[in-house]
């Protein structure tokens, strides 16, 4: 981007509304990061539906500061409460809260969110810079090759996925199968109804990732229940220099870090922060190791969470691969303002992308101002029983499913997949596999057509495209080798 396309950018994201909406979801991403159980992917799914009144800028820009707000909001609980408001957030528990019970919980607030603050800003122009490259490389891959592509994308987020590498290929299977509900846009007849008409067009992502995510975690939430009623008092001196000091060079790690993480679909922002501490485990010295209220032990973890936050949006914006549970909302989101991302997002929304890279950096200084000062005010939150939230929250999510489409289907199919991802989450199985084959599978089936069209049928075109061999070739090779492992292992065992 050069310095004509930033400005572009920020004269879109500081308008009124979106620099409101950017203001609203740093407020609403802290709440969540603050609050245990509910989670980003849930609240952003929920929130699908008023992304329906707004323009696509101010939707994702909101959306977005939702996403990397919950990163900042979940380490003020786990530093003052041990309380991770955020699974990256029990990394920086180990050492946040060892700093406050010390009575240095402001200095482990500030170094949190200075470290979250550098990571976002140096995030943000590494996308810009390697983000429109990239879209340009990935827009001359053939078809065949996008097969491979997401072929790869699909298979890593099976293997990466926590649990069996088995029932979460099972469910990307289920999930694409979902995604081929509805009318064939090639022969034009009903797949998968079974003569229910308002099958006819599709299962709509709104209540199924509503259901899948919200619902889902809710539930769960109301089984688990409980937090802790004690709230310390913050004070707020700001960290001193041996503090920054300490500080700047395992955020400066933390952030490189992240960002080369994030890129990769399926990593998250827990597998980030535990590279960077593991990272300073041996950069620490005898007189402070980590584990013992160490300044490394914070800002190591809060820079690389951040940064993984956000670089998390590369594969999603170039390729049009959703690597978590966020993304696959986000990519949602652009869908339902028919905007498809991939490699063409960027040369034909380029306004957007200015816009949302310009607001990244607004939301961070955004959210440095929220967390400092208001810190005692957000941990103070966990006092309300989650129990009399619950109700509130899914009325509210019966209601934005229903005025989608004015369909009471909708609404039963959103309490089905809700069920439904309780069951998953009580057979300890990530839900996101499935999200992520309902969206990739149908741009899976429309590229496969696509190259046996071009190929006049003939498969091998998937062998011999550079593309594509070489992501199959992969997961041939990658598959080999669990099979070896999971031979070894039984042998020993």
């Amino acid at each position: 981007m050069d310095l004509n396309a930033w400005i572009s950018g920020f004269a879109l994201a500081l308008t009124p509304e979106n620099l409101i909406l950017c203001v609203v979801g740093a407020v609403v991403g802290t709440l969540v990061g603050v609050l245990p159980g509910i989670g980003p992917a849930a609240t952003l799914a929920l929130l699908l539906p008023l992304t329906f009144t707004l323009e696509p800028a101010g939707a994702i820009i909101m959306m977005a500061a939702i996403y990397y707000g919950a990163q900042y909001g979940g380490s003020t609980t786990s530093i003052l409460l041990n309380v991770p408001g955020e699974c990256s957030g029990v990394v920086t528990a180990l050492d946040g809260h060892k700093m406050a019970l010390a009575g240095r919980a402001g200095p482990a607030i500030a170094v949190a969110s200075l470290a979250s603050l550098f990571a976002g800003l140096v995030t943000a122009v590494l996308i810009a810079t390697i983000a429109v490259p990239l879209a340009g490389m990935t827009t001359a891959i053939a078809p065949a090759g996008l097969v491979g592509l997401i072929a790869l994308g699909l298979f890593a987020a099976a293997v990466i996925s926590p649990g069996p590498a088995i029932p979460a290929l099972a469910l990307i299977l289920i999930g694409a199968g979902l995604g081929l509900v509805g009318t064939d846009l090639g022969g034009g007849q009903p797949r998968f109804a079974f003569g229910i008409p308002e099958l006819r067009d599709g299962i709509g992502f709104v209540p199924l990732v509503m259901g899948i995510f919200g619902l889902a975690e809710l539930i769960r939430a109301l089984e688990t229940g409980g937090r802790p009623e004690r709230i310390r008092l913050v004070r707020w001196p700001w960290p001193t220099r041996a503090d920054l000091r300490a500080g700047w060079r395992p955020a400066l790690r933390g952030t490189g870090i992240g960002a080369a993480l994030g890129v990769i679909p399926g990593a998250s922002t827990l597998l980030a922060a535990l590279a960077a501490r593991g990272m300073e485990n041996g950069f620490a010295t005898k007189d402070r190791p980590l584990g013992t209220g160490a300044v490394a032990g914070v800002a190591a973890p809060e820079a690389a969470n951040n940064a993984a936050a956000q670089s998390a949006m590369v594969p999603l914006l170039t390729l049009g691969l959703p690597g978590s549970p966020v993304m696959a909302v986000l990519a949602g989101a652009l869908m339902l303002h028919a905007i498809m991302p991939g490699p063409a997002f960027i040369a034909q929304n380029p306004d957007l992308f200015t816009a949302l890279m310009a607001s990244l950096i607004i939301g961070n200084v955004i959210l440095v101002v929220l967390n400092l000062p208001f810190a005692g005010i957000w941990a103070s939150l966990l006092r309300i029983p989650f129990r009399r939230l619950v109700p509130l929250i899914i009325v509210i999510s019966l209601i934005g499913v229903h005025s989608v489409q004015n369909s009471l289907f909708d609404v039963w199919l959103m309490l089905g997949f809700g069920l439904f991802g309780w069951v998953l989450l009580r057979l300890k199985l990530e839900p996101t596999p499935l999200v992520l084959g309902f969206i990739l599978g149908p741009a899976f089936e429309e590229y496969l057509r696509r190259t046996l069209l071009f190929s006049r049928g003939d498969p091998t075109v998937l062998l011999t495209d550079p593309v594509s061999a070489t992501c199959l070739g992969l997961i041939a090779a990658c598959t080999c080798w669990m099979i070896v492992r999971r031979v070894q292992v039984m042998r020993c065992g």
